[in-house]
């Protein structure tokens, strides 16, 4: 009688090395040769940027502790000089309101046009109207608002024909403190707002229908579904707005000076425009060195304040 027996039993040894492996272990090699490989394009950029940009920034900074002539090192007395300089302290006041008015109105005009033209059937049309002024130069900008806002331009004039100022005493908007600011933002906003609807256009279509459709299925309607709805779900576009338009308002310069020089007695001058008027006209590049210091300062301070508190709120 025969037995069945159990068939000899193989260990099995742990599998060879994969190829996968072996790959995984030269990955670092490659990676190194890749990162050797790019410097060159690397260098060539940061060397390009540290020309154009940190060179000047440097020596600007620089050039602020240095005095006229033989001075030598005058340590703060030139940022000294600037802000006891009363003209200067105008234009630091007119740059605030700069920043606050050349803010406030393009980026609301541009949030409402995009919302508003968005489901309309002419909104194209409409639309393209807005944004053809930022298609203009600075200058050419600066020419229809002196035609706008002289003594007999266009508004005065509108304004006489609808009974609402008296022909023989016309508004005064380039002559006046701080018409002649109010005047300089409203033209430069004009100019600005077709590129906030742009970007709030692109913002608009990337909310998901389906959001909108249910907020309608509920009853929210008008305003409750911008505030609620489409709004909250534009923030991230809303950042980018913000932040451009803080920095291009700070830096204002082409508008103002064609539209007024900066006059009348520099009452309508930024930062932007001492600067040049200090270093150009003044022939005083210690003091306007210190000018562009203070300015670099504040539009860095301005849109690192904003972002921070931005992308801290998100995370």
């Amino acid at each position: 009688m025969t037995t069945l027996k159990d068939p000899p039993r193989t260990v099995v040894g742990p599998p060879p090395p994969s190829r996968v492996r072996r790959r995984q272990t030269g990955k670092p090699h490659y990676a190194f040769r890749d990162r050797l490989s790019a410097a060159p394009f690397f260098g060539a950029a940061a060397l390009f940027v540290g020309i154009v940009l940190l060179v000047p920034l440097v020596y600007t900074i620089v050039r602020s502790f240095i005095g006229d002539g033989d001075a030598g090192f005058v340590w703060f007395d030139n940022y000294v000089s600037m802000f006891q300089d009363p003209n200067i302290q105008l234009s630091l006041l007119n740059t605030f309101i700069w920043a606050i008015g050349a803010l406030i109105l393009p980026v609301l005009f541009g949030l409402g046009i995009a919302v508003m033209t968005s489901g309309m059937k002419l909104g194209a049309i409409a639309r393209a109207a807005v944004i053809l002024p930022y298609a203009l130069a600075g200058t050419i900008v600066a020419i229809i608002g002196n035609i706008i806002f002289t003594s007999q331009g266009s508004l005065n004039q509108a304004l006489t024909a609808f009974g609402m100022m008296s022909p023989g005493s016309p508004l005064q908007w380039l002559l006046h403190w701080p018409l002649n600011v109010i005047a300089a933002i409203l033209i430069a906003s004009w100019q600005s707002t077709g590129v906030n609807v742009v970007l709030f256009m692109v913002g608009l279509q990337t909310i998901p229908r389906e959001t909108t459709e249910a907020a309608a299925l509920d009853g929210a309607d008008g305003w409750i579904r911008f505030k609620d709805v489409i709004f909250p779900q534009l923030r991230p576009t809303t950042i980018v707005v913000i932040g451009l338009t803080i920095t291009n308002a700070l830096r204002a310069f082409d508008v103002i000076w064609v539209l007024t020089q900066g006059g009348p007695n520099r009452t309508s001058e930024t930062l932007a425009l001492s600067m040049y008027r200090q270093s150009f006209l003044l022939l005083d590049p210690a003091v306007g060195s210190a000018i562009a210091v203070v300015l670099t300062i504040i539009v860095v301070a301005c849109s690192w304040i904003y972002l921070r508190r931005q992308i801290g709120h998100e995370l």
